[in-house]
């Protein structure tokens, strides 16, 4: 589709999906992001969000566009890997000089692979808006990467970093926000059972126990994958059985080349993860009645919790705080 006036944009340039899926979380820790994201969208701020591949982070960033005061203007998408460094002036730019925003939010899909020459460029744009007060498109920027190991190794700029983290959203795995799968499992069935005209199916109670258990490695896409496969077929035992292979072939991937007694820790390792991931489920995030329960220490959980990366993504809710 080509706009009315001269069109500036690069190649890779992703229109607007007329439809994007927004299913409202039940989890606390998700509760917490959709939270923080209606708190920020009346203003113009750059908001970075951070989170596993599949988990919905691309959902969150139409969602904020939707909520916005910008929200009759375009949501414009860009692949940050396909961007060139002089084109981003123009995609930047307020209007076109007949008074025709380009877009309302600036939408920068994985931030990461943005150019040694793009990043200077970027963040030179970014400061020359703040500084004159123009109306810019609002720059949201998303990765599946631990930005600040980037920083760290030399790939990402720091200042560039702290301009776009205006407000940095991290968003959990589906494992960690394990109460959300009924929810979206129902979404989903109802909504390619209607898209395919077939009747809606019913899980049985064995796929229901197995998708609440799995550990979701595609988070929220392959969720949707599976379910969609379910209401195409109308048989929930394919899925089921594609699940149960590709669980059975990560378990062997991860255990093979070791000994009997490294598998064994392993596997102890994963059973301790579930159980505090868990806990902290049913205790809506606070630690200290989750350590209560799980019969440790304050401090043996935070270090627990530190072990198995649970705080590079999983945040207590506002609500939830340690009392």
């Amino acid at each position: 589709m080509q706009h009315a006036f001269s069109d500036p944009r690069p190649a890779g340039t992703v229109e607007r999906r007329r439809h994007f899926d927004f299913v409202p979380s039940v989890s606390p820790a998700m509760k917490a992001v959709e939270q923080a994201i209606s708190n920020v969208a009346s203003s113009l701020v750059p908001v970075l969000i951070m989170g596993e591949s599949g988990t919905g982070k691309r959902t969150l960033a139409y969602h904020l566009h939707d909520l916005s005061r910008r929200k009759q203007d375009k949501l414009e998408e860009f692949a940050c890997q396909a961007l060139a460094a002089e084109a981003l002036p123009a995609i930047m730019s307020p209007d076109t000089g007949n008074g025709h925003n380009l877009a309302g939010t600036l939408l920068l899909t994985e931030i990461a692979e943005l150019t040694a020459a793009c990043q200077p460029m970027l963040l030179s744009l970014l400061l020359q808006s703040e500084k004159s007060g123009t109306a810019v498109p609002r720059v949201v920027a998303l990765t599946q990467r631990n930005l600040e190991n980037e920083i760290r190794t030399g790939n990402f700029r720091e200042d560039l970093y702290y301009r776009l983290a205006g407000v940095c959203l991290r968003v959990p795995p589906l494992r960690h926000r394990r109460e959300d799968i009924p929810v979206l499992t129902d979404f989903f069935l109802h909504k390619y059972s209607a898209l395919f005209g077939r009747p809606e199916p019913t899980l049985s109670e064995n796929t229901k126990h197995f998708f609440a258990e799995y550990s979701w490695p595609g988070n929220v896409r392959e969720l949707e994958a599976a379910v969609k496969t379910v209401a195409a077929i109308g048989d929930d035992r394919i899925a089921m059985t594609a699940l149960r292979s590709s669980s059975m072939n990560g378990c062997a991937n991860h255990y093979e080349g070791t000994s009997l007694k490294e598998a064994a820790r392993a596997a102890s390792r994963q059973a301790e993860r579930e159980l505090i991931l868990r806990v902290l489920s049913r205790t809506r995030w606070n630690r200290k009645r989750a350590a209560e329960e799980l019969r440790i220490s304050y401090k043996a959980l935070l270090y627990k919790l530190k072990q198995i990366g649970v705080d590079e993504y999983s945040k207590p809710v506002a609500n939830g705080e340690d009392v």
